[in-house]
């Protein structure tokens, strides 16, 4: 008979600077991103309190795999965070709690999100990104981060709800979601009785997200009973940007949501909203807080942004992008994957114990928050030396395989973030544009800031984009050709000729405050 005690548990270490009442509460707000990386000086897993609960941090790479992968189960997608998320945006991947209703809904969704399907919206959401970083106005001070979100908003809704969604319905969408991701951080960072007080700010944020779920439904609708318009093959009016309103159709491309809908297994419609804020959330802040802050650092990298426009230079020569030259931009990828390391984008995911659990020694208890940190795995020196330099060689194929266990950006195990490969698309896409559009761009405000909410976004960033003489003439006679084919093609119309010209299309450009708008072609 085996008589050997069981190994004493491992004592958890409390993290220092706790105040009563308060807890660490006070360190997270003022300086989240130092304090959380110092929390590894401490041990494996620590204590700390977010006012009077406890929350256990996991600082090894390791143990982190074990609570995302190994013993998942026992460690469920919970928090304050995600609690505060579901109270307005609902059951979606991201927020499901998990078990067969995560499942199925994630065995629904995978296909939308298979590179086959994402590459067949290549390349209209490389015409869409185009036609918005083009209408930049030169020299201007512009703000990056507003204009990086207003850029992945709008490709990701031609990816999502295709080329033919209605322009007033674009618009709304992309007037709404601002003030919805501003009112969704709130929501996190204030303790849930504040928010669930009858506040102007808490009802205005009902408010926009019931009309943010009005707006799905009838993107949903115009999906499912398209009407049909007759048009002439290579018509010059027709663009892809964006449909008249009521305009749709069989003939036109639908979007990644279309698989969803011809599922067979369907969801219901509460259900189909709930996924689609989901993915529209999640691909708005994390894609454009991660550009803005590439675009940054390459203008300071002048060496980075070289070996950027000459790898460009050397797959695009003098056309404009197309999707299948993204595998051959592998510079540009290692570029975007060291900012997603350097800047998170996420700091703080949490989840919840769903039992007492032995972790490292450590005894967790059963309904206690867990914390997890890509911010911190990602500037671990152990594993990325020097981990404040902003390095893209670091992920060169004989170097990346040392750092695989502690990049967990887009988290790992079941719960790992299923557009993975659209975000990597759609970075590299808005990226190699903006290079191919704009021959120089520095920043006019003082060095950003990085200010840890939900991302780790920069706190101000104005950049000033320019044309080199050649790219100013080149455009001008472009523009003077196409007028020139616009003209003839009227003339045609009006003679009767067979080309049947429709409504001039709109397409994306960017307002005074950095947010996009429609205007006529």
């Amino acid at each position: 008979m085996n008589t050997t005690p069981p190994p004493a548990p491992v004592v958890t270490p409390t993290a220092p600077g706790g105040l009563p009442l308060l807890g660490h509460a006070h360190r997270l707000a003022r300086n989240p991103l130092p304090f959380i990386t110092s929390l590894r000086e401490h041990g494996s897993v620590v204590r700390i309190r977010i006012g009077p609960t406890p929350a256990y941090v996991v600082t090894d790479p390791a143990l982190t795999r074990r609570v995302l992968v190994t013993d998942a189960a026992h460690f469920l997608k919970g928090g304050k965070i995600i609690d505060a998320l579901r109270v307005f945006f609902g059951d979606g991947l991201a927020t499901v709690a998990d078990g067969d209703t995560h499942l199925r809904h994630r065995r629904l969704m995978q296909p939308m999100f298979n590179k086959a399907h994402i590459a067949e919206r290549g390349e209209a959401m490389i015409d869409q990104v185009r036609a918005m970083v083009s209408a930049w106005p030169e020299g201007e001070s512009q703000d990056v981060y507003a204009d990086m979100n207003a850029l992945t908003l709008s490709a990701f809704l031609v990816a999502l709800f295709g080329t033919d969604l209605p322009a007033h319905l674009a618009d709304e969408f992309t007037a709404l979601m601002p003030a919805i991701m501003k009112g969704t951080i709130r929501q996190t960072i204030l303790p849930a009785w504040v928010t669930r007080l009858p506040l102007p700010a808490n009802r205005a944020h009902a408010a926009r997200v019931a009309r943010l779920r009005a707006l799905i439904d009838q993107a949903i609708d115009h999906h499912r009973t398209p009407a049909v318009m007759p048009q002439a093959s290579g018509c010059p009016h027709h663009t892809p940007h964006s449909a008249p309103d009521g305009a749709g159709g069989a003939d036109s491309e639908g979007g990644l949501f279309t698989t969803l809908l011809a599922a067979e297994d369907t969801l219901s419609r509460q259900q189909l909203q709930d996924e689609a804020i989901t993915l529209l959330t999640g691909a708005i802040e994390t894609t454009g807080t991660t550009l803005a802050w590439t675009l940054y650092e390459i203008s300071r990298h002048p060496a980075i942004q070289q070996r950027l426009r000459e790898e460009l230079a050397s797959v695009c020569a003098d056309r404009p992008l197309r999707y299948d030259d993204l595998e051959h931009l592998t510079y540009a990828r290692q570029v975007l994957q060291e900012a997603v390391r350097v800047y998170g984008p996420a700091w703080m995911v949490t989840r919840t114990a769903a039992r007492d659990v032995d972790l490292g020694g450590h005894h967790i208890p059963h309904g206690a928050d867990v914390v997890w940190s890509p911010y911190l795995h990602q500037h671990d020196p152990d594993s990325f030396p020097n981990p404040d330099v902003f390095d893209p060689d670091r992920w060169t194929p004989e170097l990346v395989s040392a750092t695989r266990g502690s990049f967990l950006a887009f988290g790992d195990g079941r719960r790992k973030c299923i557009g993975e490969n659209f975000a990597w698309s759609e970075l590299q896409i808005i990226l190699a544009t903006v290079l191919q559009v704009w021959s120089d761009f520095d920043t006019t405000s003082r060095p950003p800031r990085p200010q840890a909410v939900v991302t780790v976004k920069p706190d101000t960033l104005t950049m000033a984009f320019r044309r080199s003489t050649a790219d100013t003439q080149t455009q001008a006679q472009g523009h003077a050709q196409a007028q020139s084919q616009a003209a003839g093609t009227q003339e045609r119309a009006a003679f009767g000729d067979g080309a049947i010209s429709l409504p001039s299309q709109r397409i994306a450009g960017t307002r005074e405050n950095g947010g996009p708008r429609r205007d006529a072609a």
